[in-house]
């Protein structure tokens, strides 16, 4: 909520000053899209589980990190796009000469480059873009540390929206005091912007691969498991220490800045399900209290005795064919046959 407020407010008058009409508005809708779907999504992904979505919302989560991602990615490959047409202006070249399409590039360019003016922009307007590169600067360390406390990475992607706008305002800083001093500094906003697009660009690519595998329900990270093994361990030696107990396996899912994890634990053949239930609910809750992010522990109990089960033995193998819906001819002869019998009998009494 913080960050759309200053975003808002900070966008509102940064634009009015310093950018050209084509740009405010796809500012203003990009920054302002990206806040409000970030905490839309935050907001859902932590309701609690119902009967019609048993593993919670998480992916909500997913889905506004996909989106996210996917405006920054895409405002980092039209950002590079103008800022090479408008380079190639500058440095003397037609941009007409590659194609009709960067013929109408040129035209934005054309305007955009006069945009400005011919006395340069005003050096008030410093001021405005050294405010604009500190509050985005704050923004982005709080929305990340943040980010990488939950492990969220719609808040990820969106810190990163903060430290784009922070960049842009560097070189609109460069140039503008550029302007007021030397001649043709336009160049450095081109340079500029191709210098951020690339970096746009990575950032906005990887998160959105990590998102889209989120959605595809990749495993936990390696640092997760190890906690959620080291804590499991520690609950089974406090409470049934000697009577050599495993932690088999450890997995699970990221959705969202939610962990659904599956414990498989070794216990001796003879324990009962009331003494294992017991096993079950604490380390539910110390992995819940000690894992940040847990919303799911699930616990699978298996004998210690005998040979390891496999990986993945509960989905159902591959050569294993659905049954017709209609009843098989030995089980549909046989009610007959009762049938029969029994008329028959009661025909004799």
């Amino acid at each position: 909520m913080v960050a759309t407020i200053t975003t808002t407010t900070t966008i509102t008058i940064t634009i009015t000053y310093t950018l050209p009409p084509r740009t405010k508005t796809m500012l203003v809708v990009t920054d302002l899209a990206s806040d409000i779907l970030t905490l839309a999504t935050v907001s859902w992904s932590l309701k609690e589980p119902t009967h019609d979505y048993p593993t919670g919302f998480g992916k909500v989560e997913s889905l506004g990190s996909l989106g996210v991602s996917g405006m920054l990615l895409t405002g980092g490959l039209l950002m590079c796009w103008s800022s090479f047409v408008a380079l190639l202006e500058q440095i003397g070249l037609d941009p007409a000469a590659l194609g009709g399409i960067l013929a109408h590039a040129h035209d934005h360019g054309h305007s955009h480059s006069h945009s400005h003016g011919s006395g340069g922009p005003s050096l008030h307007a410093a001021w405005l873009a050294a405010g604009t590169i500190a509050i985005k600067e704050w923004l982005y360390h709080k929305t990340m540390a943040v980010a990488r406390a939950r492990k969220s990475s719609v808040l990820a992607s969106n810190a990163i929206h903060h430290r784009v706008d922070s960049l842009t305002g560097v070189v609109t800083l460069a140039v503008i005091l550029a302007s007021n001093w030397f001649t043709n500094a336009e160049w450095l906003d081109s340079v500029g912007g191709l210098l951020i697009s690339i970096l746009v660009i990575k950032a906005g690519a990887e998160n959105t691969i990590a998102a889209v595998s989120e959605l595809a329900d990749r495993a936990i990270d390696t640092d997760t498991a190890s906690s959620v093994r080291k804590y499991s361990l520690r609950v089974l030696q406090d409470l049934e220490p000697g009577h050599g107990l495993e932690i088999r396996e450890v997995g699970g899912v990221k959705s969202g800045q939610n962990y659904l994890i599956d414990i498989e634990v070794a216990v001796p053949l003879s324990w009962t399900i009331e003494k294992m239930r017991t096993i079950e609910d604490a380390v539910r809750f110390q992995i819940g209290s000690r894992v940040r992010g847990a919303k799911r522990v699930r616990v699978r109990f298996v004998p210690v005795e005998g040979v390891e089960q496999k990986s993945f033995d509960e989905f159902v193998p591959g050569d294993v064919t659905p049954r017709e819906s209609t009843p098989e001819p030995e089980e549909h002869d046989h009610d007959d046959h009762d049938h029969k019998h029994s008329n028959g009998k009661s025909g004799k009494e």
